[in-house]
């Protein structure tokens, strides 16, 4: 993944970033987590794509029976490690999203959300193939990114992760049409209906895409036997 969520922005300083959340990230964070919930809920075993420190399975878990997770920020799952203190049926696993150490098939269903398909700087296309490769045959895949809707308030939602130290300042020419930049090197574009399409049919798997409270663009697809 991105070397910036690695070197700089993990454990306590990514949690601060979500305490920075306005009232209307917080409602599209939210929003995600229950769309992730009403599509996933009653599975036997759910893989989360970046889990970070874990606020996005601590949720999910009371839905399923077990759910994994993986990172490549250390710091961040020792966080992890502490904040799913209690919580039953999570695994957290250090590695790199777009070159999993799973099995082939073994997961009902596989998430990354919050735009981690730009977020984690690796290939998108690998990253898909990855969550593909992993899911069982009839198993869900979902991918979401940010709404056009939502840009004003993610761009001060990233302004004051700046004011705030945790990312560099934001060069406020260039980021514009759902692309963030920041001075120190930090970019976060978004994903499109359109580029998820294309994305799956390069795999030729069948897609929908769907937004979601007027703040994410989520791309589901159903893993199908090839004929």
């Amino acid at each position: 993944m991105g070397s910036y969520y690695e070197e700089r922005l993990f454990g306590s300083k990514l949690q601060r970033v979500y305490e920075l959340a306005s009232p209307r990230i917080r409602q599209y964070l939210d929003a995600e987590i229950r769309y992730v919930i009403d599509h996933v809920q009653g599975a036997s075993r759910v893989l989360e794509l970046g889990c970070g420190y874990g606020r996005v399975m601590k949720e999910v878990a009371p839905h399923v029976t077990r759910i994994a997770g993986n990172d490549i920020a250390r710091a961040s799952l020792e966080l992890a490690g502490s904040y799913l203190r209690g919580c039953r049926g999570c695994d957290i696993f250090r590695m790199d999203a777009s070159q999993l150490a799973f099995r082939d098939g073994i997961f009902d269903a596989v998430f990354c959300i919050q735009n981690g398909i730009s977020a984690f700087g690796v290939d998108r296309h690998g990253l898909v193939a990855e969550a593909v490769r992993v899911a069982k045959e009839g198993g869900v895949i979902l991918f979401s990114s940010y709404s056009p809707l939502i840009w004003a308030d993610r761009l001060d939602w990233f302004r004051a992760q700046a004011r705030a130290g945790l990312l560099g300042e934001l060069d406020e020419s260039r980021s514009r049409d759902g692309t963030i930049v920041c001075k120190d090197g930090f970019r976060a574009t978004t994903v499109g209906g359109d580029e998820f399409q294309a994305l799956f049919a390069e795999l030729g798997r069948a897609v929908t895409v769907h937004e979601v409270d007027g703040s994410s663009v989520f791309a589901q697809a159903v893993k199908r036997a090839r004929s």
